[in-house]
């Protein structure tokens, strides 16, 4: 197959959880999910070429990430490229901005952003189904992070509803140096909630906040089942979200299972002051101003 562009740039945008509910455990192992998705205007950039040279080579801004098959952006161009039986070289540059392990599917929305852009290059030979099958062989969030916006997922991720978008409001964004294992995270969960009461999100109001486009009630309902466990392993989080609070956030929450914690702001002042105030704590090089993003 021939491509119809030489070059090409795609985007790959940072999410958040709403909402963040696990219903139980599969027979496969997985954990089944309800949540509500939100993507963000911070993002990474994905550059891709067609190279002189067979197979797929690499760059990335972040000299600690890989640039092989351990990468999922690598390994989304191979997919691609093995599927639709692609003979060029390809070079897949990646520019980070999406902190690393924080709970806001960089990887996964950067193996996204590789499928869609060579969809592209190469004429649209996958329907949207057909890119998001492939996507949940890389991920269970790639599928969300290929359509983007507002979106119910559940199942292990895969099954998407699109959503009535959020309201417009600020997202900082802060994450702690520390980290936590996703899977000790799971882990831990599955033991705590043997033993403990853990509050569970009304995705349901949440859903019914957002088709009537009511702020506060979404806010007020902001609700992620993992983040005790992750805070138990990542103490900052609480740190962050008192200092978050008492700076006059409108909702805060762990993204994910962490350790990012976002807040959303409907004042513009307010929410400057607090990004001003993380600019000044060891917290800086995790924060981030951003902002919702809505696909066209």
């Amino acid at each position: 197959m021939n491509a119809i562009l030489s070059t090409h740039t795609a985007y790959a945008y940072a999410k958040i959880n709403l909402s963040l509910d696990i219903l139980g455990t599969l027979p496969n192992g997985y954990h089944e999910v309800r949540m509500i998705m939100q993507s963000l205007q911070l993002h990474d950039t994905v550059t891709l070429k067609i190279s002189d040279t067979p197979g797929i080579t690499m760059t990335c801004s972040d000299a600690s990430l890989p640039v092989d098959e351990h990468n999922l952006a690598y390994r989304a161009a191979a997919l691609f490229c093995d599927t639709y039986h692609i003979s060029e070289g390809i070079e897949l540059h990646l520019e980070k901005k999406i902190p690393v392990a924080a709970g806001l599917a960089g990887g996964s929305s950067d193996a996204a952003a590789v499928l869609r852009g060579l969809n592209e290059m190469y004429g649209k030979p996958a329907t949207a189904d057909e890119l998001a099958a492939l996507g949940v062989k890389l991920g269970a969030d790639v599928p969300y992070c290929l359509m983007l916006g507002t979106a119910l997922s559940e199942g292990i991720g895969e099954r998407l509803t699109v959503l009535p978008a959020a309201p417009d409001c600020h997202c900082l964004l802060v994450k702690p140096a520390a980290g936590a294992s996703t899977k000790q995270i799971y882990t831990d969960y599955d033991a705590l909630v043997q033993t403990t009461d853990i509050k569970h999100p009304d995705t349901d109001a949440l859903l019914s906040a957002l088709s009537a486009g009511d702020y506060n009630t979404l806010v007020s309902g902001l609700c992620n089942v993992l983040e005790p466990v992750t805070t138990g392993l990542v103490p900052d989080i609480a740190v962050i979200k008192e200092r978050l609070q008492t700076l006059g956030a409108d909702g805060v929450l762990m993204s994910g299972s962490g350790p990012t914690v976002f807040a959303l702001f409907s004042d513009l002042e307010k929410v400057k002051r607090a990004e001003a105030h993380f600019l000044q704590t060891e917290y800086a090089p995790g924060t981030f101003l951003t902002s919702f993003y809505q696909p066209e």
